[in-house]
């Protein structure tokens, strides 16, 4: 019978993995959809009165120099006013566009007052946006201009007023103290009657502008002209060309705020104003509208105005508000003329211009009215009398003004020499009202009948008046002290404030002398520089005989005198120095007046090294190295030059400043430094210096290297505890050289072919030369001194003997006939010393300091088979 299998039921899927396919491709498409309606723009249209300036397609919309927008269609509105421009803005712009948003067009403009738009001059003119607060909108009016203040700027807004608009304009400078801190940024005509200015001034000045604060108009130029003198003011250039306002600030007052209004008004004197009252008299025949009030001389005040009233005539009248602390209850006023008597006329210009109300100052709150005196009162205090010397009269005579800020407070009444005749004396009287402001430190100076200033900032012509021209006037600078000058000691009149400037500075600068070889080139008046400021000048340059050397004294200036520490070092510097090489060329140019007159530089050291204060380094490399100044004196017929180095096995350790011929004729002195790190050794006094210079013979050239870069100084470190600066140098290097731990004394009736150099030679191997050679002390012979290389000395010992190897020597006999004996070529043709040893070194046989050889003519037959089997110990 046949099985049957049973059949397996299998569960079909709910869901297969195929379907994630369609689904993500269906996520994806969403996605992408949603994106690209997101970001496909906002489009937002602007009403402007014209399209001109504006292409579709090429006018961006720009946000602080960001693209956000551009011009994609513009068509002309209903009412033919203007144009609709329609924009298609980034997506991301979306929160910028609210009810206060504007918009406006950027063109290039050129004026007066600047330039403004230059980037739209390169990339084209553009639609600027500055966002702004409401909700979202997107149609727009564009603005005529662009806003005050541009978007991010901080400050201050204010609102000034006037009647006319004179020389100001969008772009014209507000000034505070000449200093410009800020500019009208638009104005407007309002009720035609008035013109409000909108002014910024800058975050960092904002606080300036208070709210007692009065501006004026400076546009152009303001002359005062008169018989006294004329004066002539700017603010700046700009505000001559493109106008300007200035203001005033009280520290104590309240700060302004936003948009607070102020009165423009059309020059200082009537912004700031003054104290205002009234003169009674009895008729107007001595003064008139116009007349000036005038205090000591000087201008402070003026008649505005005469009323006729029941008892007599009344005159308005107008203190300057920088005088208003001079009027009290107790002021009186009178008129003054000109003064005709036989000994001439005073004040002649009252002939022309009629009288002035002369004024005494008074205490107490000032009176709304005050009487017209018909006379001066009388005035019984005593002057203060003080004495002045100055070393010549520049131009002040008696009778002269005292005067302090132009203001006078007395007369100079003698003038004379002093008793020696080295200067003048004046004898003056200060006022009593005005004694309190002679103080400790104070002195006087005399004034210039004309003068002027001229700078970027703006012209300034001032004169005084004809009392100054003709007899002069002195001005009181007051000390910083609070205490009462000394009566008994004369004060000093100086020639300028300059002068008083220097006097006084010199008592407080410290004074450094240095030591120069040369003087530098220096003179008194030498500029002193520490990284190219001026800090002080040189005093004086003299010669000290003694050490044979220049003093040069300097001058720093207080300020200046914490930079003398022990790290502190001085150099001299060249009018231009050049530094080439592979890497550039870098040209250093001194200061104009150091470069005529000389100059030093002050430098540091870093931290822990120490400088030299008494010494001027002939550059900064030497004075940055703390170099030793050295002088050394060598034969004149040397022929070292300055910068040669000084070398040690080599090294560089030191170089030539300058080389200058002795009165004698027959030495040079040669002024040198060593470099701060070597110089301790250098300085003993029983180091040593020769001159290196190129030695030409058959056996070759010695200091080759000097044929092009000329002969240099070699030294010898010395041992000596005790230093010293001045050296005689040797024409060649001395018997005993470091590093030749061997030198053997050689003795002969003549040098011969013998030189310098001359090889010595131990069985044709060259072992050492000859260094130096010397006539011996009695005149009987040469005494020479071969130096024997530290790796063959153990060849030489008591035992050994030396003879000429020079030339060709040939013996001629009778019966024997000719023998000729040569060297080598070498020896032939430059020399040498043959050396042979017959015994084997040991303590016993060593050498010492008092052995010497004597140079044979030749060799004896048996000294050439000698060959003791030498070891070399260690």
């Amino acid at each position: 019978m046949t099985e049957i299998e049973t059949p397996k039921v299998v569960k079909k899927k709910l869901f297969s993995p195929i379907w994630l396919l369609p689904i993500i491709a269906l996520a994806l498409g969403a996605w992408l959809g949603i994106k690209s309606i997101r970001e496909s723009g906002v489009e937002v249209q602007i009403h402007f009165p014209s399209a001109t300036g504006i292409d579709v397609g090429k006018t961006l919309v720009r946000y602080q120099g960001l693209t956000v927008g551009k011009v994609v269609d513009i068509s002309i509105d209903d009412d033919l006013q203007g144009v609709y421009v329609d924009l298609l803005m980034d997506y991301r712009s979306t929160p910028f566009l609210r009810d206060e948003t504007k918009f406006w067009l950027v063109t290039p403009k050129a004026s007066i007052t600047g330039v403004e738009g230059l980037d739209a001059l390169f990339s084209g003119n553009y639609i600027a946006i500055q966002p702004g607060e409401g909700d979202y909108n997107s149609e727009f009016i564009a603005e005529t201009q662009a806003p005050p203040v541009a978007p991010g700027a901080d400050g201050l807004m204010i609102t000034l007023t006037s009647p006319s608009l004179g020389s100001l304009d969008v772009g014209s400078q507000i000034f505070y103290r000449q200093i410009p801190v800020g500019k009208i940024v638009s104005y407007q005509l309002v009720d035609d009657e008035r013109i409000v200015f909108n002014a910024y001034v800058q975050k960092q000045y904002a606080h300036l502008v208070k709210t007692s604060s009065h501006f004026w108009n400076v546009s152009g130029l303001s002359v005062d002209a008169s018989l006294s003198g004329i004066s002539v003011k700017s603010e700046s250039l700009s505000a001559i060309l493109a106008g300007g306002v200035s203001f005033s600030s009280n520290s104590e007052d309240d700060r302004a705020i936003t948009n607070q209004q102020f009165t423009l008004y059309d020059n200082e004197d009537t912004a700031l104003g003054g104290t205002q009252f009234t003169l009674l008299a009895k008729d107007a025949d001595t003064i008139q509208t116009g007349a000036t009030i005038v205090f000591r001389g000087l201008v402070i005040g003026r008649v505005d105005k005469s009323v006729l009233v029941e008892n007599g005539v009344q005159f308005h009248a107008t203190i300057d508000s920088e005088y208003a602390h001079l009027i009290g209850a107790n002021s009186q006023f009178w008129p003054s003329g000109a003064d005709i008597s036989l000994s001439g006329i005073k004040h002649a210009a009252r002939l022309l211009t009629g009288s002035v109300l002369s004024f005494s100052p008074g205490t107490g709150e000032p009176l709304a009215q005050y009487t017209l005196q018909e006379q001066p009162p009388k005035l019984d205090i005593e002057p203060l009398v003080l004495t002045l010397t100055a070393e010549e009269n520049p131009g002040v005579k008696t009778g002269a003004q005292v005067r302090f800020k132009q203001l006078p407070i007395g007369q100079v009444t003698q003038v004379n020499f002093n008793h020696d005749f080295s200067g003048v004396n004046y004898q003056i009287e200060i006022w009593s009202e005005y004694q309190a402001l002679v103080t400790q430190g104070s002195y006087f100076t005399p004034e210039s009948a004309l003068a002027i200033e001229a700078s970027l900032d703006g012209v300034s012509v001032n004169t005084r008046d004809l009392d100054t021209l003709t007899i002069g006037a002195i001005s009181l600078v007051q000390g910083n002290s609070n205490k009462q000058s000394p009566l008994t000691k004369p004060l000093h009149l100086f020639a300028s404030a300059d002068k008083a400037k220097q006097y006084f500075n010199s008592i407080e600068q410290l004074n450094i002398t240095l030591a120069s070889a040369d003087g530098a080139g220096l003179a008194a008046k030498s500029p002193i520089y520490f990284k190219k400021m001026r800090i002080g000048e040189v005093k004086k340059v003299t010669w000290q005989s003694n050490s044979e050397d220049f003093a040069i004294t300097l001058a720093i200036e207080k300020e200046f005198k914490q930079l003398i520490r022990e790290n502190t070092v001085f150099w001299r510097n060249s009018a231009m120095s050049i530094d080439a090489s592979l890497s550039g060329v870098k040209v250093d140019v001194a200061p104009l007046d150091g470069a005529i007159k000389g100059s030093v530089s002050l430098g540091l050291l870093e931290n822990g090294q120490m400088g030299n204060q008494h010494h001027l380094y002939g550059s900064e490399a030497l004075a940055l190295a703390t170099a030793v100044p050295i002088r050394l004196t060598f034969s004149a017929t040397t022929k070292l030059s300055a910068n040669a180095p000084i070398r040690y096995l080599g090294h560089q350790v030191g170089q030539v400043e300058s080389v200058s011929l002795n009165a004698d004729l027959s030495s040079v002195d040669v002024n040198a430094y060593l470099y701060g790190n070597y110089a301790d050794k250098f300085v003993a006094t029983d180091a040593q210096y020769f001159l290196v210079d190129a030695q030409i013979s058959l056996s070759g050239i010695t200091a080759a290297e000097t044929l092009l870069t000329g002969p240099y100084v070699s030294v010898l470190p010395g041992q000596s505890a005790k230093s010293v600066n001045h050296f005689s140098g040797l024409m060649q290097a001395p018997a005993a050289l470091p590093g030749d731990d061997l030198v053997v004394t050689l003795k002969d009736n003549s040098l011969g072919s013998v030189k310098v150099g001359t090889p010595i030679i131990f069985r044709g191997l060259k072992i050492g030369e000859v260094k130096h050679y010397r006539l011996a002390d009695d005149g009987t012979g040469v005494i020479m001194a071969a130096h024997i290389s530290d790796k063959y000395q153990h060849l030489i010992n008591t035992s050994s003997q030396f003879w000429d190897l020079s030339g060709i020597k040939v013996d001629i006999g009778l019966f024997s006939g000719a023998q000729i004996d040569t060297g080598s070529l070498e020896t032939i043709l430059a020399g040498g010393i043959g050396v042979a040893t017959e015994q084997v070194s040991s303590t016993e046989n060593q050498l010492s300091s008092n052995n010497a050889f004597v140079l044979h003519d030749k060799p004896e037959p048996a000294w050439l088979t000698w060959a003791p089997a030498q070891t070399k110990s260690n």
